[in-house]
């Protein structure tokens, strides 16, 4: 049994207590027994839910594994990760999948709830045993990592998925538009002579995925899609009109795309390198409106770390992505707290993601599963990727004051993260 002290709920001043027994919430307020954390005045909400992270495990654990990310994400707040499958080997067989929970498990950190590849290998040309796929444990199908070329196969898995209550989710770019494109097409590429990856890519790309799923609704299929890391506004408005039109498609928007644009590549530094690429202020300001009118159904962070001597290459050969996890709450508090509001950006990130999944919906009443975090609102820190828990100990804002920082992360009553 585990009492925490000394914390409050976000809808209130009052301080209170919470005791968690047999991994869930035993209730509040009620007389202490067993282990006593004090919570140090911090604000408590429902673990935080990621749907999109690279964990690079199997076969890229040099960038990452599953005790790295998964210390990571609960030094972030998160009690639960979706992680992509475009490992080496593929996640696209069920051994996999089970091996990944197994290991998770006893691990002790965030829960780990694997995606496994639409495609087999993730080639794009047949789909994988989705069926068995789903009974080992996978909670999406993705080829993230690689773009959907093939149409067919795409509505094949759609029709599929939605058959079995799972959702797809896609990287909506368009290959032969994004070409080489290392950046943002625009005057800041055009200025530092580097090739270009138009927002049409992406446009074009959820364009023609809202059209296949437009027919499959049509046929009465349950067919979910859901568009990954929604980078421009052009994209959101395609997804704005199509859910006035009912369709079943939800998209995610991440913090790197919310806090930089293409203006951070004109040092030619490739930690800013990431797919898709950082766009517009105007492109950033749209994705903020989307989330405050609810057109984006979710916040994630996309968390892909790499080696340092990786993203030390030329901006041409480096490799895309940004490692975050454990300050994506912070930074989002302290940027945008103001504009959304506190109850709309926990939303975001906790009970929006379990809607999306279907999952049940995170609670602090009694009875819920005791997965938790208590954020400290109001001390500023330095961001300081040395004490990160993740192998990539580098970001773009290191040295940054952010507030709301995780001082503890409990999941399944069990204590995965505490603030030293």
């Amino acid at each position: 049994m585990l009492t925490i002290t000394n914390i409050r709920r976000p809808d209130s001043s009052e301080t209170e207590s919470v005791t968690l027994e047999n991994g869930v919430i035993k209730g509040w307020n009620i007389p202490a027994e067993g282990e006593t954390i004090d919570g140090q005045g911090g604000t408590v909400a429902p673990a935080l839910i990621e749907l999109h992270a690279h964990l690079r495990e199997p076969g890229q654990t040099e960038k990452e594994d599953l005790t790295s990310g998964l210390a990571a994400a609960a030094a972030g707040g998160y009690g639960t990760v979706v992680c992509m499958p475009n490992t080496v080997p593929v996640i696209d067989d069920p051994a996999i999948v089970r091996s990944l929970i197994e290991k998770a498990n006893g691990l002790g950190f965030a829960r780990l709830r694997p995606a496994a590849a639409l495609t087999k290998g993730q080639n794009g040309e047949a789909l994988a045993e989705l069926t068995y796929l789903k009974d080992a444990g996978a909670v999406m199908f993705t080829d993230d990592g690689r773009t959907n070329e093939n149409a067919r196969v795409l509505r094949l898995g759609l029709e599929y998925a939605g058959s079995l209550g799972m959702t797809v989710s896609v990287h909506a770019e368009d290959a032969s538009l994004r070409a080489d494109g290392v950046m943002n097409e625009g005057p800041v590429s055009e200025a530092l002579g580097l090739p270009g990856n138009p927002a049409a890519a992406e446009a074009a790309r959820v364009a023609r995925d809202l059209e296949i799923l437009a027919g499959l609704h049509a046929q009465g299929s349950g067919a979910h899609l859901h568009i990954q890391h929604l980078s421009t506004a052009r994209a959101l408005e395609l997804v704005r009109g199509a859910k006035a039109r009912g369709l079943n498609v939800t998209c995610e928007v991440c913090p790197h795309h919310l806090t930089l644009t293409d203006e951070a590549l004109r040092g030619f530094d490739a930690i800013y390198k990431v797919a898709p690429p950082l766009r517009t202020q105007a492109d950033a300001d749209a994705l903020l409106e989307g989330l405050k009118d609810g057109t984006v159904d979710c916040i994630a962070t996309d968390h892909a770390p790499h080696t340092r001597a990786d993203k030390e290459r030329d901006l041409l050969d480096a490799p895309s992505g940004i490692a975050y996890i454990e300050l994506a709450f912070p930074l989002m508090y302290t940027r945008y707290g103001a504009d959304l509001g506190l109850e709309k950006l926990l939303d975001l990130m906790t009970a929006a993601p379990a809607r999306l999944m279907h999952w049940p919906a995170p609670s602090l009443e009694a009875g819920a599963p005791a997965d938790l975090v208590i954020l400290d609102l109001e001390t500023e820190r330095e961001v300081k990727p040395a004490e990160f828990k993740t192998k990539a100990k580098f970001t773009p804002w290191a040295g940054e004051m952010l507030r709301g920082w995780p001082l503890l992360t409990v999941v399944g009553g069990r204590v995965a993260y505490r603030r030293e």
